[in-house]
């Protein structure tokens, strides 16, 4: 087996499925002709078993060979913009650790994902629904209770990708409200201190590394 369908089939198993377009923009978008490369490899791997997929969705979506999840599950439009998320990163960084809904004990906080940029740690919520606020307080709680458990000595920054405001008030987690990654990003990248809003809406100086 080729070392790139090696390297599909693992980032299938950590993001439980992805686009084609996702494995394009990921492995084929240097070549002259990406979409027909892609196209090739994946009927490959899927006449090989080495990878399934599903055809209820445009563009296709892959899976990892032998996935549990339904062919037409209302989680895959969340676990692909968990990809969308990854692929934005890397347009500004090598990421080196990123991972898909990392588990604690049963009632702590239950995030998207863990990453580190810059080498600080952070979790990354994915807001796809309007939360109402009593629901929003309750993840926010979740989260204070991941502080206080000990699994962290540096507790990580909380980004909060969403389009709807909420009040967020807490002296014990920082939350970052912002539509997507790319604001984020941008902001941190300054070269004077960058300003991004805090929870409360309002700016805070925020520098990291």
């Amino acid at each position: 087996m080729k070392k790139r369908d090696k390297q599909i089939i693992n980032d299938l198993e950590r993001f439980r499925v992805m686009s084609r377009d996702d494995i394009v923009d990921l492995y084929f978008s240097h070549l002259k002709n990406p979409i027909t490369n892609a196209n090739t490899v994946l009927k490959r791997m899927v006449r090989d078993n080495h990878i399934e997929v599903s055809k209820a969705f445009s563009p296709y979506v892959y899976f990892p060979y032998n996935s549990t999840m339904k062919r037409n599950s209302t989680k895959i439009p969340h676990f692909l913009r968990i990809v969308d998320i990854y692929k934005q990163l890397k347009q500004y960084m090598r990421v080196s650790s990123f991972e898909v809904e990392p588990k604690f004990q049963k009632g702590l906080a239950e995030p998207d994902i863990f990453t580190t940029i810059k080498g600080t740690p952070f979790f990354i919520e994915i807001q796809r629904n309007i939360y109402s606020q009593k629901v929003m307080d309750n993840k926010m709680l979740r989260y204070e209770s991941l502080c206080y458990s000990g699994e962290f000595s540096a507790f990580p920054f909380i980004i909060l990708i969403t389009d709807t405001r909420y009040k967020i008030s807490s002296d014990v987690i920082t939350v970052f409200q912002v539509p997507t990654i790319h604001e984020f990003m941008k902001n941190i990248q300054k070269k004077e201190k960058p300003k991004v809003r805090d929870s409360q809406g309002g700016g805070i100086k925020f520098k990291i590394g």
